[in-house]
């Protein structure tokens, strides 16, 4: 069950501080109830304690036997139970209990609900709302890839005969086609059977007075799939057939008499094929995993859909036209005060582990709410449906409030940015403000309040939909700001209980408390970025907003007279103008950078003390005695030393200090100034001058974020102090170019990123505080390197269709909604279309009226048909100079075809990554993009147009903690200390963030391959097809995670003898790989000798030889002639060849083997000797072959020829290859 499962590993339990570890008691006890309810068996339900009433209410709406109840109470004892009381106060309800379901009487409320409750269980297989991207449902394909057969747990095994090994074309090494069918593929019952044709609320609602008054509460009208019109009435009672007809009204029950408290009862009983249909649909619906059915928490968009059939559904044409959003008609009232729900949740206690679980829970499900409720805001505001709180205003600078979230524009309002970049700042500034946002509730200080902030980018507009400050809207923002600057630095005010609390942000922000001047020439202390406000609500609280530069300017792209950067940043071209004068590092680099300077202090100071320590023992070594005494210390500091010289102050890898040492700086630097002797503060001085810190007594690193702000004026900036401030926000931007970026390639030549598309790429980038910005300078880097052909070429694509993106949110704020389709059509035509003269499918009357009025509805009036005027060659042109500007990359190609052929890209990936980005979804068909005679797009190809959403995620930050530990634990061997942990991260993840969530799908893969290295591989498959399934669902059906989460997958199934569920998945690994990246990627060399592996398993030596010899062609070219990968793929093809019976070319690779195992592990090492016996008895085998052979050459062809002992390999040994080449190795128990 949905429910049920999404309970399972919901737990609570308290700290306990013990030895520095944090161990959880976990307070959940089980046990059994009696479920009695009429019309069906009594039946066993397993609760807990820990649960609710509520709870138990939703697994029996969605038990196949009771799902078409939703109006009932739950009765213990005679007693209606209360819906929010947790089991374990009701008073002798244990083991064996009997809880009875009593029907209710309906009000119009809970009619409502119960018909919305039956749409939803006849839509329940449907997955129109999964391509449409509503209510949080999302696709998954595992189970039509695997045909069931991972459920199936009586089936035939080891039986090659009823393997179907045979690849798709498509799938095959070479192949050259990248078709995008296969990427949603059709289950067989893909259509669910038809319950109903028509259920629909009549025309004849709401019931008159006098049948209010007889217990009416609305009509309903149905077609049965029989084609019989029927008129419902839903009574207080229940639901029955009325007299009405579609011309005349007739409330009064049709004889003979049908009703029922549940509309499905009533149903079942007026259609045949209504009661049989549905009994089907719910043995499917209950058949599908849970994870298939669970909504997740924030809406997953995909690129491609196919031609959904557009069915009548009252309940989604409602929805349409209300303002429902979330749950209200769950909740008393109208609608939700956002801000209220948001700041009243961080205000939770957060003493013990149930309170901050439950805290985080609360705050997780109001932000995931309140996130879906702005983007339908966004996009109702977009599309001109939300009138402006000020329309008499031009239509860049109007502002909207939809359900008590206010919206704004991403466009330079009275010229507030105009020093900064003018719109293309106004543009960042909300992104910047997010990161803001996203560091200040990190740091989470009690009576700090952030805005609930989330930006939109939809048709190629930003809107900031931010939640509303009590009483902001009743007064000017210069009445209401109590600290910080409303114009940029020139008037500021501060206040003291806001330095009190941003005073705690300091040090963990990074941020330093410091002093400006404003225009009455006063003194002003301030915390943080002069343009961050400091508002008092009218409901007390303290809000801070506008952090936009919460972290420190970008030197390298803000050019300054007067200011010189370091050689390395020069070398580079830095610093560069860039288009908008917001550049900031961001918070990684910022913690890296600080991280790195306190490893350089600690050393410093280390040397320097071990020094004077040195000095002191060789003067007391003059007598004997101190000679004795000592003896020993002067070794332990000698050693050290000598360890120190070697490393060298620039090394900034993190490599122990000397522990005793390191201690002894430590117990220095936070011992008060004044009570250190001379030397060791001297020590401490000289290491604090050495990193640049700003304080001479102790280590100091924070950033003034004010310090080459334009219209700020410093107290004393020729002074020593704020000259020092300049220096480290310099030497930060060193930092990122000469150690980061640097650091960012060498990561990458050893393999330990593996970037397989732009948004892997990104994050990784961003992982080491890297921003996009310096794509081009990273990509400059990696084509000096042969190795790392395959990330160059992922990021010349990024920085294509980040400048593709760029341009589309300009083309498409000229179009207006008519032409939407055709714009969006032709735009993906001048992109990646051969042919050359592409033209829009324009709408008849196109260009002949012009509407006047259009600026008071659409956020900017329309250009006209300048969009529609766009040529390839203007794309390409504009897509070269972009690149060059934002990313100071020059482009060698002005056409798609130059780019394909000049990088390496294909199409087909620049499509899925363009839709990504843009929020466009194309139909699911393949598309013909060399044809030089016709346009490769269609305006019937463009499905929809979906909002990109930014937003920051609530994190579960006792579960992290506790999965960072397991990890570290297994990082250290300790896999059974590391296997509890994670299993308590996953209880604990699955506490706050309920049932679907990108980390617990992280918790389970490592679970996963936890179960398989302890040796239960059962478990380990069960483990790794949830977090398939989940990582299908919450991130997408072709994210990098999900093809890696296919691969583990393959391999457990194999463990499990299910080869062929293990081959269907290690293709789809493979297709959606080459749909992704390509063939030519390292990835796919792992992907190739795992399939390779498989087939030889089976005996398809033919197929598995093409896999394997790719694999190995890919090795060499990524990891290098000599690598011990390539000695690996040599070896497999060598027992492949030999199972094949060509010994010669099985001896030529294994001698390969042989050469590079002794040259790079030496002829002693194990793997040497291995591969010296494989050749010998290689060698034996050839030399009875051809003595085989040469008998037959003499003894003509009637001689008898002994069958070759050639034995297939052991599904032990393929497993145990396997295992090898995934980095896996096998624990027994113990």
């Amino acid at each position: 069950m949905a429910v049920e499962e999404a309970r399972k590993g919901s737990s609570e339990g308290e700290r306990v501080e013990k030895d520095d570890q944090e161990v959880i008691v976990i307070q959940d006890m089980g046990f059994n109830i009696k479920v009695v309810a009429p019309g069906i068996e009594p039946f066993e339900l397993q609760v807990s304690s820990q649960e609710m009433v509520q709870e138990i209410h939703q697994v029996l709406m969605d038990r196949e036997d009771t799902c078409h109840r939703t109006c009932f109470s739950l009765q213990f004892e005679g007693n209606v139970l209360d819906n929010f009381a947790e089991l374990k106060n009701i008073e002798g309800l244990q083991e064996g209990s009997v809880l009875k379901v009593v029907e209710e009487p309906y009000t119009v409320r809970e009619a409502r609900i119960h018909m919305r409750h039956v749409r939803d269980l006849l839509k329940s297989l449907d997955p129109a709302d999964a391509y449409n991207g509503m209510d949080c449902s999302s696709l998954s394909f595992l189970n039509v890839i695997t045909e069931g057969d991972i459920d199936m747990k009586k089936r035939k095994r080891n039986d090659s005969d009823s393997v179907d090994c045979t690849p798709p074309d498509y799938v095959m090494p070479g192949a050259k086609d990248r078709p995008i069918l296969p990427l949603q593929p059709m289950s067989k019952d893909f259509k669910s059977p038809q319950c109903l044709k028509v259920l629909t609320a009549s025309g004849w609602n709401p019931p008159p007075g006098n049948r209010k008054m007889h217990g009416d509460l609305m009509y309903l009208s149905v077609v049965t799939a029989e084609d019989k019109h029927f008129h419902l009435t839903a009574s207080t009672r229940g639901f029955f057939v009325n007299q009405s007809t579609q011309e005349t009204f007739n409330p009064k029950p049709a004889s003979p008499k049908c009703s029922a408290h549940s509309l499905i009862e009533l149903l079942n009983q007026i259609s045949p094929i209504f009661k049989r249909n549905f009994a089907t649909l719910q043995k499917r619906r209950v058949n599908r995993h849970p994870f298939e059915r669970i909504a997740t928490p924030f809406q997953v968009y995909s690129w491609t859909a196919p031609q959904m059939d557009h069915t009548i559904d009252s309940v989604r044409a409602e929805d349409a036209y209300t303002s429902r959003l979330g749950y209200e008609e769950h909740i008393p009232g109208q609608t939700r005060d956002w801000n209220e729900e948001l700041q009243t949740t961080r205000e939770l206690s957060r003493k013990n582990l149930p309170e901050r679980l439950l805290r985080e829970r609360a705050i997780f499900k109001v932000h995931s709410d309140f996130v879906a409720a702005a983007t339908r805001g966004a996009m109702a505001v977009i599309d001109g449906n939300v009138m402006a709180i000020n329309p008499g205003e031009e239509a860049k600078m109007q502002m909207f409030i939809w359900n008590n979230i206010f919206f704004s524009l991403g466009f330079d309002v009275k010229d507030h940015y105009k020093e900064y970049g003018g719109d293309y700042a106004a543009y960042i500034a909300p992104c910047n403000d997010l990161k803001g946002v996203r560091a200040y509730n990190g740091v989470d200080i009690e009576g700090l309040y952030t805005l609930g902030t989330v930006v939109i980018d939809y048709r190629g507009y930003r809107v900031t939909a931010q939640s509303i400050i009590p009483g902001i809207l009743e007064r000017e923002q210069e009445q209401s700001v109590v600290y910080g600057s409303i114009d940029f630095g020139k008037s500021v005010v501060t206040n003291d209980k806001y330095l009190e609390l941003l005073e705690k942000t300091s040090k963990p922000l990074k941020i330093l408390p410091h002093k400006v001047i404003n225009d009455q020439n006063e003194e002003i202390q301030i915390i943080s970025s002069v343009e961050c406000k400091g508002i008092v609500g009218n409901d007390g609280r303290y809000y801070v907003l506008d952090l936009l530069r919460t972290f420190p300017p970008d030197v390298n792209f803000l050019p300054m007279e007067g200011e010189e950067l370091s050689e390395d940043c020069k070398a580079l071209g830095f610093p560069r103008k860039h288009k908008h004068r917001l550049a900031c590092l961001r918070q990684e680099l910022v913690d890296a950078f600080a991280e790195n300077r306190y490893l350089l202090f600690m050393r410093h100071a280390a040397l320097q003390l071990m020094s004077i320590r040195q000095k002191k023992a060789t003067t007391v070594e003059e007598t004997k005695e101190s000679r004795e005494r000592d003896g020993k210390e002067a070794e332990k500091s000698e050693r050290p030393k000598l360890g120190g010289c070697t490393r060298g102050q620039g090394d900034s890898s993190k490599d122990p200090v000397d522990a005793e040492a390191q201690a002894l700086v430590e117990s220095l630097a936070e011992q008060d100034s004044g009570s250190l002797d001379d030397a060791s503060r001297e020590v401490i001085n000289a290491a604090c001058r050495a990193i640049g810190s700003l304080s001479d007594s102790e280590f100091d690193v924070r950033f003034n974020p004010d310090v080459f702000s334009p219209g700020v004026t410093h107290p004393n900036p020729q002074g020593d102090q704020f000259r020092k401030q300049k220096q480290l926000v310099k030497d930060a931007a060193a930092f990122l170019v000469s150690h980061q970026i640097a650091g960012f390639v060498k990561d990458c030549i050893e393999h330990s990123i593996t970037a397989i598309d732009g948004q892997s790429l990104c994050e990784a980038l961003h992982d080491r505080g890297i921003n996009m910005r310096y794509l081009g300078k990273v990509a400059d880097l990696l084509c000096q390197h042969k190795l790392l052909e395959h990330i160059h070429r992922i990021a010349v694509s990024e920085m294509i269709c980040r400048a593709a993106k760029h341009q589309f949110k300009t083309y498409m704020q000229g179009v207006e909604m008519l032409c939407l389709s055709a714009a969006v059509s032709h735009f993906l035509n001048c992109l990646l279309s051969t042919f050359s003269n592409p033209h829009p499918q324009l709408p008849e009357d196109f260009g002949k009226k012009k509407n006047k009025k259009r600026s008071r509805h659409y956020p900017i009036a329309n250009h006209g048909e300048e969009w529609a005027s766009l040529s390839p060659q203007d794309m390409w042109s504009n897509i070269r100079t972009e690149v060059k500007e934002y990313f100071d990359f020059n482009l060698t190609c002005d056409s798609c075809d130059s780019a394909v052929e000049t990088y390496g890209l294909q199409k087909t990936s620049l499509l899925r990554e363009i839709c990504i980005k843009c929020g466009v979804q194309v139909l699911l068909r393949e598309y013909n993009f060399d044809s030089k005679h016709r346009a490769t797009f269609t305006e019937e190809d463009i499905i929809n147009i979906f909002p990109i959403v930014k937003h920051v995620n609530p994190k579960a930050t006792d579960a992290y903690h506790f999965f960072q530990s397991g990890q570290v634990k297994i990082q250290q061997g300790f896999l059974k200390e590391g296997f509890e942990l994670i299993n308590e991260a996953l209880n604990l993840f699955n506490n706050v963030y309920g049932a679907m969530h990108p980390e617990i799908a992280a918790c389970l893969r490592t679970l996963a391959r936890l179960n398989y290295i302890l040796g239960d591989p059962v478990e380990a498959l069960n483990n790794q097809q949830k977090a398939v399934l989940m990582s299908e669902r919450v991130l997408g059906i072709d994210h990098p995670n999900t093809i890696t989460e296919y691969v583990h997958l393959a391999l457990y199934c194999f463990a499990n003898q299910q080869v062929s569920a293990a081959l269907r998945l290690m293709y789809r690994a493979r297709y959606l790989a080459l749909v992704v990246f390509g063939e030519d990627h390292p990835e796919m060399a792992l992907y190739d000798s795992n399939i390779g592996l498989i087939l030889h398993g089976v005996g398809e030596i033919d197929l598995s030889l093409r896999f394997l010899e790719n694999a190995l062609e890919l090795n060499k070219k990524y990891h290098g002639q000599r690598s011990l990968k390539v000695a690996l793929n040599h070896h497999l093809l060598a027992r492949a060849f030999s199972c094949k019976g060509d010994f010669r070319a099985a001896l030529m690779h294994e001698r390969e083997t042989y050469t590079i195992y002794k040259s790079q592990l030496g002829e002693q090492h194990e793997k040497t000797k291995d591969s010296s016996e494989c050749l010998k008895h290689l060698t034996q085998q050839a030399v009875v072959l051809q003595r085989t052979m040469n008998e037959i050459y003499k003894s003509g062809s009637q001689a008898t020829i002994p069958p070759l002992q050639i034995s297939p390999p052991s599904a032990s040994s393929v497993l145990e290859l396997i295992n090898i080449i995934n980095g896996i190795v096998f624990l027994p128990l113990r």
